[in-house]
């Protein structure tokens, strides 16, 4: 693996691959969706891929070891879908080896140069991967991302706001879901095994000590589901003393709890 230690080998369920095409217009820009018993959410997910506006794409979707239906349902999608890509692969973990290490497999098995980070259960508008592939290429930035909308336990815009190194010291406002070149990934070696979350501010905190910028685009193009079983609620929230604990070990310029 290039960034983010070795793992646990993973099995490719399904993959196809075809040309471009003589009139593919743009770069290729590479869909990684990560997979954990969101099975029933897939669906909507992959939906809100196929309906993207930029038309060259890849989608690579890495299941961790689901222990529900989830691998046979994002097969049997595929098996409908792959057209629509010029490449798509499907991924299984040997074993579960958690959400960082189910992004770093996804990273190195993309052939783009410009990757969106997707989990199961949320969703994007058709303009997201258009605009910000726009925004990233405007300037020399390691990831470009927008406002998100909350659905479902909660209805209402997110927190994201302008890349400011100074205010991650406090507390992370930029979600995962996001568009990251792969080198900056690399250079900041990619997503640290957090075994309670915060995988994405534990990036972003990298990325700043990197000297990688990032670009704010301030529009609704991506959809956060808020929901019981979220790993923010179920993992994350309920053990923030030791996560927190685990950060600032990490990262001592944080001033979380203060």
């Amino acid at each position: 693996m290039a960034a983010g230690g070795a793992g646990a080998p993973a099995a490719t369920l399904f993959a196809r691959e075809q040309s471009p095409g003589a009139d593919a217009e743009g770069v290729l820009v590479s869909v990684v969706v990560t997979l954990f018993n969101y099975g029933h959410y897939l669906g909507e997910c992959l939906r809100s891929v196929v309906a993207q506006t930029h038309r060259r794409l890849e989608l690579i979707i890495v299941d961790d070891c689901s222990t529900d239906d989830s691998a046979s349902v994002a097969k049997a999608w595929l098996a409908a879908h792959h057209a629509r890509f010029e490449r798509v692969a499907l991924l299984r973990h040997t074993v579960n080896q958690g959400l960082s290490m189910a992004r770093n497999t996804a990273f190195t098995a993309a052939q783009g140069e410009h990757v969106f980070v997707l989990d199961a259960d949320n969703a994007i508008y058709p303009r997201a991967i258009a605009r910000l592939l726009e925004a990233i290429r405007s300037g020399d930035y390691g990831v470009a991302y927008s406002q998100l909308e909350l659905f479902e336990d909660e209805q209402r815009l997110g927190d994201a706001d302008v890349w400011d190194p100074d205010r991650f010291q406090r507390h992370n406002y930029v979600d995962a879901m996001a568009l990251i070149t792969k080198a900056a990934w690399a250079r900041a070696g990619g997503y640290t095994i957090m075994k309670f979350g915060w995988e994405d501010y534990d990036l972003w905190c990298k990325f700043v000590e990197h000297g990688i910028a990032g670009l704010f685009v301030p529009e609704i193009l991506c959809r956060y589901r808020v929901h019981g079983k979220s790993m923010l609620r179920v993992q994350t929230n309920p053990r923030a003393g030791t996560v927190i604990k685990d950060m600032m070990a990490r990262h001592p310029w944080l001033r979380l709890g203060e």
